[in-house]
């Protein structure tokens, strides 16, 4: 799942981050509720919010108020330190789908991401996970690429830095954004490895490789027209 974590405590984003990835998610991290906010209104494909409550800025009820507004498909568990069940009913009551009391196991927060997938394909929920950009196609649940029809075979390390180009078509994106998304937290790989990988994936894009372009002296983007 392409998950969004709005903590304030950096440390503890660092390390749910970490784990999530390792879990096989894709994981942005806002640290505040304004930015977490404008995350999740603008990007495409974010299954799950994990949204503290006690943010520095917005509270997390105020974010999970204004996100069901205006996505009510969007998944909300919410994160709090406080276990009294008028905090539960107001967390609850402002959107969120589940809620869990620091601090908590990881096992736990898993179990309920799986739960809350469960819970949002057994019906019409959301719309299957499919980023396209031009003749760039991408399917998360079938794990299927396909460049201007044809299908494209990946490694899971392509597969992953490609869906970070398709999240953020026209953006262009530093080597270390590059890494920070598209290898796990625990793994020991440098700047020059994306370079690598970009390589692999112009060449078995075949004729719309060249759509991933080169900034110079920044990173790459994905070209969106």
């Amino acid at each position: 799942m392409h998950l969004l974590v709005v903590e304030d405590d950096e440390r503890l984003a660092r390390v749910l981050k970490r784990l999530l990835e390792e879990d096989r998610h894709v994981v942005d991290v806002a640290h505040d509720g304004e930015t977490g906010l404008a995350i999740a209104e603008e990007a495409t494909g974010i299954d799950v919010v994990i949204l503290d409550i006690g943010l520095p800025d917005l509270s997390g009820i105020e974010v999970a108020k204004r996100l069901r507004r205006k996505k009510s498909e969007l998944a909300i568990l919410m994160l709090t330190a406080r276990d009294t069940v008028g905090d539960r009913v107001t967390g609850l009551d402002s959107g969120a789908d589940d809620y869990l009391v620091k601090p908590f196991a990881f096992e736990e927060l898993a179990a309920r991401l799986r739960a809350l997938s469960r819970r949002s394909t057994g019906g019409p929920r959301r719309a299957a996970p499919v980023l396209a950009v031009g003749p760039i196609r991408l399917d998360e649940t079938a794990r299927r690429v396909t460049a201007a029809g044809r299908d494209v075979d990946l490694s899971p390390r392509e597969f992953s830095l490609l869906e970070c180009l398709l999240r953020h078509p026209g953006q262009t994106l530093t080597r270390d954004q590059l890494l920070d998304q598209a290898w796990p937290f625990s793994v020991a790989v440098t700047p020059n490895a994306v370079d690598a990988y970009i390589h692999y994936l112009r060449t078995k894009l075949g004729d719309v490789g060249h759509r991933i372009e080169t900034v110079r002296g920044v990173g790459y983007r994905l070209a969106d027209a």
